[in-house]
């Protein structure tokens, strides 16, 4: 429940933040002339959009085990970070769909409305304001373990890069003039690109997980490391591993002396569960399978 606890407190400064930046875009993208600005905004709202997906799924997840879900409800937290990963496309798709048509009608010869300083001045209230609550997002999403809060943490980040891009444009068509309007759906069409690279890498990772990936190879190296520590153990095989949301799942064959009494290598693999539990979290799946040494 701490763990909850922490991660809806994460998510509800966030949402507060996003709220009042959300408001305020719109209302400096309307009066200040700004598609930029505008598409920002909409940038922000879906932000508010997700972090309503962290708070339901988080709760989902920490659920304990239960008939119909042996090893929990983890994954609920991988799918979350997917979920996220979508939206994020969907929001550039808009962004840069918006972008195209209003460069379609600069090249045929229509004039774009100049951005006001109201505009400018949001985008730099959004670049400080977003980048402070990703390195808050962030390092509360590493001390939990959390792959739906840094995924939140992210799209934070994704916020405030959308918001440089808008300043570039918003500022550039401000100090050129009227003749440099084009800038500001430009920036739009950036901050497009922008998204979408965050929104890939959040998709490849929900998809890896969901699709059970292996473990990074540094992990599996230092697993093996742990368990070759012990005596009377060798030879590990078969090694399986794969992420339950914010916990790692650990299957694993050693070998040991066949004349060991059973209730040494017992022991010996409680001592190496112990192990790699205080390593890795206690929450995590550990199947030890012993092999006789002929």
């Amino acid at each position: 429940m701490d763990r909850e606890r922490e991660i809806y407190k994460v998510t509800l400064v966030g949402s507060i933040v996003n709220v009042l930046l959300t408001v305020f875009k719109f209302v400096a993208g309307i009066l200040g002339h700004s598609a930029a600005m505008t598409a920002d905004a909409v940038h922000s709202l879906s932000d508010l959009l997700t972090d309503a997906v962290v708070i339901v799924f988080v709760r989902i997840s920490s659920k304990p085990e239960d008939c119909g879900h042996d090893y929990g409800h983890g994954k609920y937290e991988t799918l979350a970070t997917a979920i996220i990963g979508f939206l994020l496309a969907a929001v550039a798709i808009g962004i840069g769909y918006n972008a195209v048509s209003a460069i379609i009608l600069w090249l045929h010869g229509e004039s774009l409305p100049a951005p006001g300083m109201l505009a400018l001045w949001a985008a730099i209230l959004s670049i400080v304001a977003k980048e402070v609550v990703y390195q808050y997002t962030v390092r509360k999403a590493r001390k939990l373990n959390s792959p739906v809060v840094e995924a939140n943490a992210w799209h934070h980040r994704s916020d405030a890069l959308s918001s440089l891009g808008t300043l570039v444009g918003i500022g550039g068509a401000i100090l050129l003039g009227n003749r440099w309007t084009i800038l500001d759906p430009l920036a739009s069409l950036v901050v497009t690109f922008f998204i979408l690279r965050v929104a890939y890498k959040l998709l490849k990772q929900g998809f890896s997980e969901l699709l059970e990936a292996s473990l990074p190879d540094d992990v599996e190296n230092e697993i093996l490391s742990i368990v070759t520590a012990f005596p009377d153990v060798s030879d590990p095989h078969h090694l399986r591993t794969r992420r339950i949301g914010s916990r790692y799942a650990i299957e694993l064959h050693i070998r040991m002396d066949g004349s060991l009494p059973l209730s040494v290598a017992h022991e010996r693999t409680r001592e190496i569960e112990a192990a790699l539990k205080a390593r890795f979290g206690d929450s995590t799946h550990i199947n030890l399978h012993v092999e006789p040494i002929k």
